[in-house]
């Protein structure tokens, strides 16, 4: 298995060829969402938030304790290392914990920053591209 700085190191190494081929593609107003869904994917919502002391933890820096249910939850390289149900279950997960915090902001007369709907498919894209790449590194190189 690649150590998780050669799964950074390759994820991030691929974004600008992504992002070169996204253009290529047409899809202009599409970069932003896609490359700031990407780098999010890379960095904070990596396959290894099953591990509770894994680098990708560490970055939520105190709010890690969040990803420590998700780790007690699914063992390492089981579900979240599927390429399809891992992103999911990350994003099904993060998605109810900001539902949790939404309320609370909205008992407080808050609310959460409202992004652009057309920003929700390239998003989607770039967080599931690097979880993509980081199973195939982890079935590829053993």
């Amino acid at each position: 298995m690649p150590h998780a700085s050669r799964h950074l190191a390759w994820e991030l190494g691929l974004l600008p060829p992504a992002l070169l081929l996204a253009y290529r593609l047409g899809l202009r107003e599409e970069l932003l969402p896609l490359g700031l869904g990407y780098l999010g994917g890379s960095l904070f919502l990596s396959p290894d938030l099953d591990l509770y002391a894994s680098r990708a933890t560490r970055r939520w820096g105190i709010l890690r304790l969040l990803w420590w249910p998700y780790a007690r939850l699914f063992r390492h390289r089981g579900i979240s290392h599927h390429p399809l149900w891992g992103p999911l279950t990350r994003l099904l997960y993060l998605g109810a914990v900001l539902v949790l915090f939404g309320l609370g902001l909205h008992f407080l007369g808050l609310r959460l920053p409202q992004f652009p709907r057309a920003w929700v498919g390239p998003a989607l894209l770039g967080l599931w591209l690097p979880q993509l790449l980081h199973v195939l590194l982890d079935r590829l190189i053993r």
